[in-house]
């Protein structure tokens, strides 16, 4: 049996009170009781007996079975079912997801994780030291794994940036390599399908913050409003990093195109400037035998000055409009 942890909660404390999942029909708690059971990748004839002993809804456990759900709140009976998605950065900046579903009732709490090695089992050993929050019951549980799911964003995200702000700096210096402009655009693909994963999870947070749903006491949307503020930002720092990944080729493109203009002022420059004794050795190179200034005594340095008064003037020229 996959179970991760099960115990029963009076007032904020732990009961010894030995949970099992056997089918079995529960006998409802007392109004400050509740239990809370978690489970990892259970099989479809263990979420069977969960199913009967929490009275759960078929088509509810039919979506924790299944994990690729995209992240959801819906509504059976007093009861309510959470889909949410985890997210890990895995070897080669490739991210990995999970899903987490929760079904919440009145006196009791059961999740199903599927593909994620983040357990709860943190946020089971936060809440139990502190008994007054516990107290508050499943809702403010179920914010606290909210939380935790969310909060596993922010080391991806900050592997990203660091990764993006190093190829940012480094394409103002050079135009990128073709590895870098792939690994540009494997980080694009990766953001895309984060968005598109984990983006619901803003949606899930804000129902909960601001429905009336069951379960879900109207003094805990504070609680949701919260991780709501943390969905936000993820995606936010996620939107932000996929744009600054866009500009990079373009701002690299628009530095390399003014780096190549450069050159070819400056060789425009010099090849004009080399035109002048190229032309006047030309003219005078030619085999004519009657030709004006052959027989002049100072024709040669008469040319060779022609040649330096012309080219220095270029020269001054092109430097004083920035060519050279």
């Amino acid at each position: 049996m996959p179970i991760i942890a099960a115990r029963r909660y009076s007032a904020g404390c732990t009961e010894d009170h030995a949970l099992a999942l056997d089918g079995q029909p529960r006998v409802p708690l007392p109004p400050d009781s509740f239990d809370w059971i978690g489970l990892c990748e259970p099989t479809t004839a263990e979420m069977e007996q969960a199913r009967r002993q929490f009275d759960l809804h078929p088509l509810a456990v039919e979506d924790a079975l299944n994990p690729t759900q995209m992240p959801k709140v819906e509504i059976y009976g007093q009861s309510l079912f959470i889909v949410a998605r985890t997210a890990e950065l895995e070897e080669g900046e490739k991210i990995a997801y999970g899903q987490t579903a929760l079904f919440l009732g009145r006196d009791y709490l059961v999740t199903v994780r599927f593909g994620s090695s983040r357990a709860h089992n943190p946020v089971r050993d936060r809440l139990e030291a502190n008994a007054e929050r516990m107290a508050e019951g499943v809702d403010y549980v179920a914010h606290a794994i909210l939380d935790f799911i969310v909060d596993g964003f922010q080391p991806i995200i900050d592997r990203f940036e660091e990764a993006v702000q190093v190829m940012e700096e480094r394409a103002i210096d050079t135009f990128p390599q073709p590895s870098t402009i792939r690994r540009i655009f494997r980080l694009r693909r990766q953001i895309r399908r984060f968005e598109r994963i984990a983006g619901p999870m803003e949606e899930v947070c804000e129902r909960l913050a601001t429905t009336d749903l069951p379960v879900i006491d109207p003094g805990a949307r504070i609680w949701f409003r919260d991780v709501l503020d943390h969905s936000r930002r993820a995606l936010a720092r996620m939107r932000g990093l996929k744009e600054t990944l866009a500009s990079i080729v373009e701002t690299a493109s628009l530095l390399e195109q003014h780096r190549q203009g450069e050159m070819t002022r400056q060789l425009a420059a010099w090849a004009a400037i080399l035109a002048v004794p190229t032309a006047i050795a030309g003219i005078y190179g030619m085999n004519f035998s009657f030709m004006p200034e052959l027989k002049w005594r100072y024709g040669y340095f008469m040319a060779l000055g022609l040649i330096v008064s012309v080219c220095t003037g270029l020269w001054w020229r092109f430097r004083r409009i920035g060519w050279l």
